[in-house]
């Protein structure tokens, strides 16, 4: 108990400071990856797998692992690459995304090393599997590429954008009618999903692909005095990892800024595990979900749009 306090303590000391814990490891080849430790449960050599009837061909067996069982994912080949090999030589790292605990089969881990989220970058065009990642940083003079987890998850397990009708059947539509949420996230699937939800409920919105192209958005409306920010913008919707600036330093600079603190945040995010709540409240994020459940996502939404709607007519009256 006192290691995973000192664990917890020393990574929420990161939190609204724009910088992240990040895992190195290959995959096979000498490029070099990353994944933020958030979403890092464990490594471990890899266990004996059990092959899955009909899996997905990226899925290179399931495994026990403490009592519990886990599908093991081969990354490489979820990334278009050949598959690992030497499974005996490889390692499982044991990840939670979206409420899901899965193994990431890695060929070898490197080591954990401390970086500013502004030293980490979007993808470069030209790069040639761009498509699967979600930003690049240099490290020993060095490419690391930061694989979008979010669409690798989706490609192999799928996803519904459905919305369960009590949802939609109880939607009030003074509630969305002039409404806008600012959308914020680096992963390209994860801007898709979220914006087939808000489309689905009628809510218009804006995006930004990371949370400095966010607050300056922000900014350039809330100096914009010919509307006011309140119509230009009732809720950001913000993923947390994100490169240049994370989105616990966005719900940060716009709690403290004098022109934005009004604005309501809700922190969007795969980093399903147990430091949330400590980092939500640090920052003074006004809630956090875990993604990705399209129905949860609407009904949250609707829900700070209506008390949004509350807070205005009090101010009417």
């Amino acid at each position: 108990m006192t290691q995973l306090m000192e664990n917890v303590n020393s990574r929420t000391q990161l939190v609204g400071r724009n910088r992240l814990e990040l895992l190195l490891f290959r995959l096979g080849q000498r490029q070099r990856f990353g994944i933020n430790v958030f979403k890092v449960r464990e490594v471990i050599k890899c266990p004996p797998l059990t092959r899955a009837p009909q899996a997905h061909p990226v899925i290179r067996g399931i495994a026990n692992m403490r009592g519990k069982t886990i599908t093991v994912m081969d990354l490489a080949m979820a990334v278009g690459k050949p598959p690992v090999n030497n499974l005996e030589e490889s390692f499982v790292i044991v990840t939670e995304y979206n409420r899901n605990i899965q193994g990431m089969l890695v060929s070898s881990v490197d080591r954990i090393i401390n970086m500013n989220w502004e030293d980490i970058k979007a993808p470069p065009d030209g790069l040639g599997n761009v498509t699967f990642l979600t930003a690049v940083t240099n490290v020993d003079d060095d490419l690391v590429e930061i694989i979008d987890v979010e669409k690798v998850m989706a490609d192999i397990m799928g996803f519904s954008d459905a919305i369960d009708d009590n949802v939609l059947n109880e939607k009030n539509n003074d509630d969305v009618k002039n409404k806008h949420v600012l959308v914020v996230d680096d992963s390209t699937m994860a801007r898709k999903q979220i914006i087939k939800v808000l489309e689905q409920v009628n809510v218009e919105y804006s995006q930004a692909k990371n949370g400095k192209e966010a607050f300056e958005m922000l900014l350039e409306w809330a100096q914009d005095e010919s509307i006011p920010l309140d119509e230009r913008c009732s809720l950001v919707l913000s993923d947390v990892e994100m490169p240049e600036m994370d989105g616990y330093t966005l719900t940060k600079s716009i709690k403290e800024h004098p022109l934005l603190g009004n604005l309501t945040v809700l922190l969007h995010s795969s980093l399903s595990g147990s430091f949330n709540d400590s980092m939500v409240e640090k920052v003074g994020a006004d809630d956090f979900l875990a993604k990705y459940d399209a129905t949860e996502l609407a009904a949250r939404v609707l829900q700070h749009l209506k008390i949004d709607n509350s807070d205005k007519d009090k101010q009417a009256a």
